[in-house]
């Protein structure tokens, strides 16, 4: 059997046996009683040079080569194979299992025949014997006129163990680093072609590849990678067929991430970022922010990368990005604390990596206390200082809002008696309240304990340790001062109403004995009114008025009129300045008037009477 896929190739070489005769215990032939040895299958070689046959009916044997000619009519394949138990017959062409037809036909002696056979019947046919030991398989080549023919797989062999691997021309071989892999290209023509190998095109030299035409790359690495053609030429044409190697890496771990950094870089983000390992990192993030985790891997051909939380695929409110190599985890909450992962796979294996993401909570600390509010005595406390911390550190107490408050009490502190001290009470009252006067208290050495008593103590116990306090005291020293006014001066004020004005007076500042003093000093007393209201006639006065001229025009929009208006007083009738009456508004002098539209036929000036008006009641100049 010749499956397409396999870890190993594998069609067997045409010209050579590929499994070796094995003696087992022996069998009991049921025809004839006797016990003959079980063996694995052999199938009879008959190898003889290539030539040409060109009679219409071709025999001929496994081992080798047949040349189609215009005339043939038929082409029997012989396969004769031995072993214990029977070998089964199966026959292949070019890898694949034959289709048995009306021109393709199984003979009862297991051998194969072509009946009219055509170019598409050209081709490396193998004969496979089996039984339960073992296996054995010999191909034979047909050929179409003697042109050359190459036994092909379309086979895709991967290889991630084995340190040597063989396959035939045609295949896509994927292999790991450093295995020996044999390209093996069988090819058949009368007369014998000749092999040409090529890399990318490139011609090879004959060092690298064996006498029987295969080709051995040793201790393959990446730059072994690429297109192997193997190109068969004679006389009667040439025919090449090519096999793609391709070097596998299995993801491994690397310690730096250039998508992340660049990712990082070009957005300007202050943001967290960890990478995942093997063996798992560590990251503590705050809630509701963000992180970038990278999966730091590599391999050939580059891994699929796919990323878990809690050993479950991630679903779509996070952000993969850089071709799945950085998971942005986004608004973080106490539900993603936990474990992420990133496997990375390709046809070479597997990796997972991981990293653990702790979510840093606020939480209220009332550890920090306050100092100390005694020395000693009773009543000594501290005070717990309630903080809002993350990860330790102090922030705004507007994140621990949803948490509970631990409940604070006072802590005593420095319970212990005191040493003795000088008590004093308060000053009394100064017995003067200006010029210097005298002020007392009491003083006393008194011991506090830690019970909160008293204990009075001999001045000796405290002189030891500071002077005694004094106490009495001057006090009050400044002098004496009072307000002194001058008398009332003149009622000639300005007018602030009917007969009414306004008379001033100076204030001093003086000592008892009569010496002036700033004004300062006398700050802390009532200050005497400097100003006052006075009647007086020479503010009798008030606004005369004339009556109203007559107005300029009987209609239209530009008649006034105007009236005299003066100071006067209200005794003598005489015109004063206007300053004096100044404590009322003063009234209107013009005014506009019959402001109307005219009628058809009547003129606006029609009726003015002003030609005798006063100068100061003339119009204004327009």
């Amino acid at each position: 059997e010749y499956p397409f896929h396999k870890h190993v190739s594998g069609f067997a070489s045409s010209l050579r046996t590929s499994s070796a005769e094995a003696f087992l215990p022996t069998s009991v032939d049921l025809a004839n009683g006797s016990r003959r040895p079980a063996r694995k299958p052999a199938i009879l070689r008959k190898i003889s040079a290539a030539q040409q046959l060109s009679a219409s009916e071709v025999v001929t044997h496994l081992g080798q080569t047949v040349v189609l000619a215009s005339g043939t009519l038929s082409v029997l394949l012989h396969c004769e194979a031995v072993g214990n138990p029977k070998p089964t017959i199966s026959w292949a062409k070019n890898g694949e299992e034959v289709k048995y037809n009306d021109r393709l036909l199984l003979q009862p002696d297991d051998s194969l025949q072509i009946l009219a056979p055509v170019e598409a019947d050209v081709g490396f046919y193998a004969c496979n014997a089996s039984n339960a030991l073992g296996s054995d398989s010999v191909s034979i080549a047909v050929t179409l006129a003697g042109k050359p023919l190459i036994k092909a797989s379309r086979a895709t062999v991967i290889n991630t163990e084995l340190p040597a691997v063989t396959v035939d021309i045609g295949s896509t071989v994927k292999t790991i680093k450093r295995a020996n892999v044999t390209i093996s290209c069988q090819v058949a023509g009368v007369p014998e072609a000749e092999v040409t190998w090529f890399k990318n095109k490139v011609k090879l030299f004959s060092a690298h590849h064996s006498h029987d035409g295969s080709l051995l790359i040793a201790n393959v690495s990446l730059s072994d990678q690429g297109l192997y053609s193997c190109k068969a030429a004679n006389p009667r044409g040439e025919v090449t067929e090519s096999t793609q190697l391709l070097v596998l890496e299995p993801p491994q771990a690397v310690p730096h991430l250039e998508d992340l950094t660049a990712l990082l870089s070009a957005s300007g983000t202050t943001e967290p970022s960890v990478l995942t390992s093997p063996s798992g990192t560590k990251m503590t993030v705050s809630p509701g922010s963000s992180v970038f985790i990278g999966c730091a891997v590599d391999g050939n051909p580059t891994p699929n990368i796919t990323w878990f939380f809690a050993g479950e695929p991630l679903n779509v409110q996070h952000h993969i990005l850089a071709a799945g190599h950085v998971l942005q985890v986004l608004n973080i909450s106490d539900t993603l604390e936990g474990e992420f992962s990133c496997l990375a796979e390709n046809e070479a294996g597997s990796l997972t990596q991981k990293t653990f993401l702790e979510i840093q909570e606020y939480r209220w600390s009332a550890d920090k206390l306050t100092a100390c509010s005694a020395s000693c005595g009773h009543r000594g406390v501290q005070l717990p200082q309630l903080r809002c911390l993350l990860d330790g550190t102090e922030v705004n107490t507007s994140h621990c809002k949803e948490k509970p408050k631990p409940v604070l009490q006072p802590i005593p502190c420095n319970r212990r008696d005191c040493p003795s001290r000088w008590m004093v009470t308060s000053w009394s009252s100064c017995t003067r309240s200006c010029g210097g006067g005298i002020q007392t208290r009491r003083v006393t050495c008194q011991r506090l304990t830690a019970k909160g008593n008293s204990v009075p103590m001999s001045n000796d116990a405290c002189a030891q340790g500071s002077k005694h306090p004094v106490d009495t005291q001057n006090c009050n020293r400044q002098p004496c001062v009072e307000w002194v006014a001058s008398s009332w001066g003149q009622c000639n004020g300005p007018c602030i109403g009917p007969r009414l004005s306004v008379q001033h007076r100076q204030i001093f500042c003086q000592t008892k004995d009569g010496t002036l003093v700033s004004s300062d000093q006398c700050s802390a007393l009532p200050r005497p009114l400097g100003a006052q209201n006075c009647w007086t006639e020479v503010c009798g006065v008030h606004w005369r008025v004339s009556l109203w001229t007559v107005c300029t025009a009987t209609c239209g929009s530009y008649g006034f009129q105007s009236r005299r208006v003066d100071c006067v007083h209200v005794h003598t009738n005489k015109p004063v300045l206007e300053h004096y009456c100044s404590w009322r508004p003063r009234p209107a002098n013009w005014q506009r008037c019959n402001i109307a539209p005219c009628e058809s036929g009547t003129l606006p000036g029609e009726g003015w009477e002003g030609a005798g008006l006063p100068q100061e009641h003339a119009l204004p100049a327009l």
